[in-house]
């Protein structure tokens, strides 16, 4: 199921989910089949994942007419990030694809060496912006704007010290990050001045149930600045899989429904070119993620 958190007009945030190419809220829905539904993504996860199937099965005995009158053509909704407001932080992992850490190395002062345990960062909640918004360029703050596309991992239900072989258990469904950074705010080796400015976690442009991705260790993603292709790869090339990420980060600290982890990046960046290259003013940076989609922002210099 693609679940999407959208508006019309100037209404307030909505959840829905595609069928037929358009646009079906989710409390209307749940509405004409006397099942309360919520309208808001966080609600939904809250309700467990076994909702999706309940969810489907009413799906199959609706009647066209009336997705009708509970639904708006694509064209006619504003997509908004699938979480707007995350409760938490973003939980970030760094250096997750080898060709990304041996680029990183070169230009950056990372280690050269493969991580041994996942590298791990947050990025705050007013990061989070969606696709079709501006990413806010403040160069009183940095020169150095760079782009990282990413598989986002949402969790479904909560959980500390998460067997490997369970963690897909506890995982909701897969959504597109963009983790936006500026290369020149490291501050003595912390990353969150670099990550965490506001609108660097654009997000979307929908949230994939697990049961539509058969595999996500086999994804291809790729990014593309001003129609020009600068990364392209497959979460098969991450150092710390899904399950790994799961099993260490719930080690550290109890992962809860609505987590979101931003799996890292692969090679491609604008800090590990040579020359280098940033993202400035007007620039339009697309980042895809196969089996969920596009998102799609415009540098807006401040």
């Amino acid at each position: 199921m693609k679940l999407l958190t959208y508006k019309i007009n100037d209404s307030g945030s909505r959840l829905g989910f595609i069928h037929n190419n358009r646009v079906v809220d989710m409390e209307d829905f749940g509405g004409i089949h006397n099942f309360p539904l919520p309208d808001d993504m966080l609600d939904l996860i809250d309700m467990g994942f076994e909702v999706i199937a309940e969810i489907n099965e009413m799906i199959e005995n609706t009647r066209d007419i009336d997705f009708e009158m509970i639904s708006f053509p694509m064209n006619n909704v504003t997509i908004l990030a699938p979480i707007e407001k995350p409760r938490k932080n973003i939980i970030g992992i760094g250096l997750n694809y080898t060709e990304h850490v041996a680029e990183s190395a070169r230009t950056l002062d990372t280690s050269n060496e493969l991580p041994q345990q996942p590298v791990i960062f947050s990025k705050p909640p007013t990061t989070v912006t969606a696709t079709n918004t501006e990413i806010l360029h403040n160069p009183k703050l940095t020169q150095q704007l760079d782009w990282e596309v990413e598989l986002a991992v949402i969790m479904g239900k909560g959980g500390k010290y998460i067997p490997k072989e369970n963690a897909m258990d506890y995982v909701f469904g897969y959504t597109v990050i963009n983790d936006i950074s500026a290369r020149d705010c490291r501050r003595s080796g912390q990353w969150i001045v670099s990550k965490g400015q506001d609108t660097f976690a654009p997000m979307g442009p929908v949230l994939v149930t697990k049961d539509e991705i058969e595999n996500p260790h086999n994804l291809n993603l790729s990014l593309k600045l001003n129609g020009v292709e600068k990364q392209n790869s497959n979460t098969k090339f991450m150092l710390f899989n899904i399950n790994d990420l799961i099993n260490d980060l719930s080690t550290v600290f109890t992962l809860e429904p609505g987590d979101i982890i931003a799996t890292g990046t692969p090679a491609g960046v604008g800090a590990g070119r040579n020359p280098q290259e940033w993202m400035w003013n007007g620039d339009v940076v697309e980042a895809t993620v196969e089996g969920i989609g596009t998102i799609v922002n415009t540098i807006k210099e401040i």
